[in-house]
């Protein structure tokens, strides 16, 4: 049985107050703020090497494909580490756990950028992904813990803004970085980056100690008893590994079948980032299934064009809208998980989350095999059909969901049935 959807009507406005944590309403969204540039510098260190594969496979002695291990391990890890974490951290302050996470993941970047074989770069990685799926999952929840009722959704979508930024502008600014003081030195900042919001988080979070947390039990029931969630779970694996069955590719793409110069791969990427965000903030108040409908059917066709249109302006037109449709993903995919499971809102998001890294795991490592095993264009060409089996997906459940909300809509007015009932006696008499 499906958990109801939250109610439509609003319900009357907390009146303002010091946030939960205690602290004054600066001090609380200056804590959100931390939270969210954790989210930032965890997601551009997990994709920072889309944009680095080519230097360093050069430098390493490794193929693109071989390279693409880069993206696939840390999502991987965590994919694991997401509900591994959310549950073994049950006893212990959330403050502390989410710092402890934000440093190895500053660590492992530092160790990435003095790693002397690619062994040892990819040892670096999956401490990455620890980090990324414990932070992330253990982040989603904190806003109601941080500022007052009236202002949590505001903050959660501050939060959750981390993921995409990371995603459309975090992944341009390292490659921009690696092509002037080359692909250590991309690790290297991220790696900095990392530590000074470690500091910020142990200056501005409050304690936050353990409340109700999720168990192991819970997250597999809810899979089998929310029809939403379930649907959620699919389109999220199947959107996300299609993307990124693409986009781990970008570069040679760009090179090979575009015709772009190395040289302008970096500004490209940052046109894609800004796109990013525009559609980032388009999709935020739409509905997310019709957003995600829109997504997958339009990145169907941009994947399939840029793997057989040559020339730039082309490859360029089309990475542009590529980066407009994308930037919509992370936050439709969110509120529909929300939506779906209103009242176990932790344990969707802790799936959604591990869903999300498994198939970025899944979509480079599927790239990967594509470009080594046949060419480059059949990295996009994947992605291409993952994106249409998406957009199938959203486009049976949208139909099954409209179809459940009408026939709940019948049950509650008796009378209307009723009425039906009787039209359909008399057509059938008529007939």
């Amino acid at each position: 049985m499906t958990e109801p959807a939250a109610s439509s009507v609003p319900g009357p406005t907390p009146p303002p107050g010091p946030s939960p944590s205690g602290h004054g309403p600066l001090r609380a969204w200056a804590a959100v703020t931390a939270v969210s540039l954790g989210i930032f510098c965890l997601i551009t260190s997990e994709l920072l090497p889309v944009g680095l594969l080519t230097p360093v496979g050069a430098d390493l002695g490794v193929s693109d494909g071989t390279a693409g291990l880069m993206v696939t391990v840390p999502g991987l890890v965590a994919g694991f580490c997401a509900p591994l974490v959310t549950v073994g951290a049950a006893r212990l302050d959330r403050r502390h756990v989410l710092c402890v996470l934000i440093a190895l993941m500053a660590a492992a970047n530092l160790a990435a950028a003095f790693a002397p074989d690619f062994t040892v770069l990819l040892a670096a990685r999956m401490l990455v992904g620890v980090s990324v799926g414990g932070f992330w999952a253990v982040a989603g929840g904190l806003a109601v813990r941080l500022v007052p009722g009236h202002h949590v959704g505001r903050a959660t979508a501050l939060i959750f803004g981390g993921v995409p930024t990371a995603s459309v502008l975090g992944v341009p600014a390292g490659t921009l970085l690696g092509e002037l003081g080359g692909w250590r030195t991309a690790f290297g900042a991220v790696g900095v980056l990392g530590a000074l919001t470690t500091a910020a988080l142990l200056l501005l979070l409050p304690a936050l100690p353990p409340t109700g947390p999720v168990t192991f039990r819970e997250l597999p029931a809810l899979l089998r008893r929310n029809r939403g969630v379930r649907a959620g779970v699919v389109v999220t694996f199947l959107v996300v590994t299609g993307q990124f069955a693409a986009y781990t590719f970008v570069r040679p793409l760009l090179r090979d079948v575009s015709g772009v110069d190395s040289g302008l791969v970096s500004t490209l990427l940052l046109g894609y980032g800004l796109a990013g965000v525009a559609g980032n903030f388009l999709a935020g108040p739409r509905d997310a299934r019709r957003t995600l409908l829109t997504v997958s059917a339009t990145l169907t066709a941009v994947l399939a064009l840029i793997a057989v249109v040559p020339g730039a302006a082309a490859g360029t037109a089309l990475l542009l809208v590529w980066g407009l449709v994308y930037g919509g993903v992370s936050v439709s995919l969110q509120r529909w998980m929300l939506h779906a499971a209103p009242r176990a809102a932790e344990a969707a998001s802790s799936l959604m989350v591990a869903v999300f890294n498994f198939a970025i795991a899944a979509g480079a490592l599927a790239g990967g095999l594509a470009v080594d095993g046949v060419s480059v264009p059949a990295a996009p060409l994947t992605g291409a059909a993952l994106m249409l089996a998406a957009a199938v997906t959203v486009a049976v459940t949208s139909r099954s969901a409209a179809g459940a909300e009408r026939m709940d809509g019948a049950e509650r007015t008796p009378g209307l049935t009723k009425r039906s009932r009787t039209e359909r006696v008399r057509s059938r008499a008529t007939e």
